[in-house]
């Protein structure tokens, strides 16, 4: 969901960037340095799986994985983000440089929203509440991306509504997907390696 060059305006470029710039520093803080090729490799997978997209109008729909991201990663996510729209925004010409910061907001906030509202949740041995949480954090990860872009647009200008709500439908699509990957991904780390999801270091209690 990039929003390109040249649309946003000032206010909104320079609260993108502000709140990224905290959230890089809470993000490297809590980062311990055994985390680092864990958070490089979802910063590159982030990379990998948003370089195919379709545009539309001033932004564009593309795989995000931010909820997967945000439930390994929590604050980290804001620096691995940031490096992958950076390295995009270079190499291919994805978004761009000054609207960089909100870039990350957009898809970084929601990331840590499901990992407040979902990690308790799928480290429970029950497998319907694990399972169903897993999904609804890749769906709710997508739909909160989305209104976002759609909230961006909207403060630049009253004549991006329309935009707006097409980004947010465009992306339902995408919302289902990443929902059914994001339940896979954590059926799979919970039986490979479960000790990432935390689940090792905080057992709960079956239901």
């Amino acid at each position: 969901m990039h929003i390109s060059e040249g649309v946003l305006s000032a206010p909104v470029l320079i609260t993108g960037a502000a709140i990224t710039v905290a959230g890089c520093a809470v993000g490297l803080k809590k980062m311990d340095y055994d985390r680092i090729p864990q958070v490089g490799i979802l910063s590159s997978t982030f990379f990998v799986a948003s370089l195919v997209h379709v545009p539309i109008g001033p932004s564009s729909v593309h795989l995000l994985l931010n909820g997967v991201i945000g439930l390994l990663l929590g604050w980290a996510a804001f620096p691995a983000i940031l490096v992958a729209l950076t390295l995009q925004s270079i190499l291919f010409q994805f978004g761009g440089i000054t609207p960089l910061g909100v870039n990350t907001v957009n898809v970084v906030v929601p990331a840590l929203v499901c990992f407040y509202m979902f990690s308790y949740a799928i480290r429970r041995k029950n497998a319907f509440i694990s399972l169903g949480s897993a999904f609804a954090c890749g769906f709710l990860a997508v739909f909160l991306t989305s209104v976002m872009v759609g909230i961006s647009l909207v403060f630049t200008g009253e004549a991006f509504m329309e935009v707006s709500k097409l980004v947010v439908i465009a992306h339902f699509p995408v919302m289902i997907i990443e929902g059914i990957m994001t339940a896979f991904c954590v059926v799979f780390l919970k039986r490979v390696k479960p000790e990432i999801l935390g689940v090792a270091h905080a057992p709960i209690q079956s239901t």
